[in-house]
């Protein structure tokens, strides 16, 4: 017999609730950004390292979304954070390759989506500049 639960949550609360694991996926962006252009590291483990920072970019970015709409529709910090968060979806959606560059590329975007994260999370509020 087997017994599972299914999870109700059509306003994604449940993910709200848990914090994001940031420490290592810093260290993880840091290491990854300090690899020379030409790294010797296997495609598989790249594809592997491409796969982890694309998750955890996606929960990032879920955090920045849920922070962002909460924000007036003419603060600054939502404008900023809606150009990171288009440019988040693009990079994310992307084809994981198995090279250096991807993996950097998806560290990058990790990176700039934890920057904006903590500039809504610490910066006044204030109406966008023209």
């Amino acid at each position: 017999m087997s017994r599972y639960t299914v999870l109700y949550d059509p306003e994604g609360l449940l993910g709200a609730e848990l914090p994001l694991d940031r420490a290592p996926y810093l260290v993880l962006v840091r290491e990854v950004l300090d690899w020379p252009d030409m790294a010797d590291v296997r495609a598989d483990d790249c594809q592997q390292l491409a796969l982890q920072l694309t998750g955890h970019g996606r929960a990032v970015a879920e955090e920045v979304r849920r922070l962002c709409d909460g924000l007036a529709p003419g603060d600054e910090r939502r404008e900023l954070a809606e150009v990171v968060l288009r440019e988040a979806e693009r990079r994310l959606s992307a084809r994981r390759m198995g090279t250096v560059h991807c993996v950097q590329q998806r560290a990058r975007m990790v990176r700039a989506l934890y920057e904006r994260l903590d500039r809504i999370n610490t910066a006044p509020a204030g109406p966008a500049s023209a």
